[in-house]
């Protein structure tokens, strides 16, 4: 039989690897969400520094509120 042979080893490293690569891309997300909702919040006129800091810790739910406001 031909084909590419791994060992548990390797097969272990790669999913140790997909979910590193996961945590980072929420982590990159959620850091682009506070950023955008700082623009909006200066937009609006609001204190961008304060909404950024909201949205670190509050994220979506950041977002739904100032929407809401």
């Amino acid at each position: 039989m031909t084909g590419i042979s791994c060992s548990d080893a390797d097969i272990n490293f790669q999913m140790r690897e997909g979910v590193k690569e996961l945590d980072n891309s929420y982590f990159v997300g959620w850091g682009t969400l506070a950023l955008i909702n700082a623009g909006l919040a200066q937009g609006k006129n609001r204190t961008a520094l304060n909404w950024f800091l909201l949205s670190l810790f509050l994220g979506p739910l950041a977002t739904f509120f100032f929407i809401r406001s």
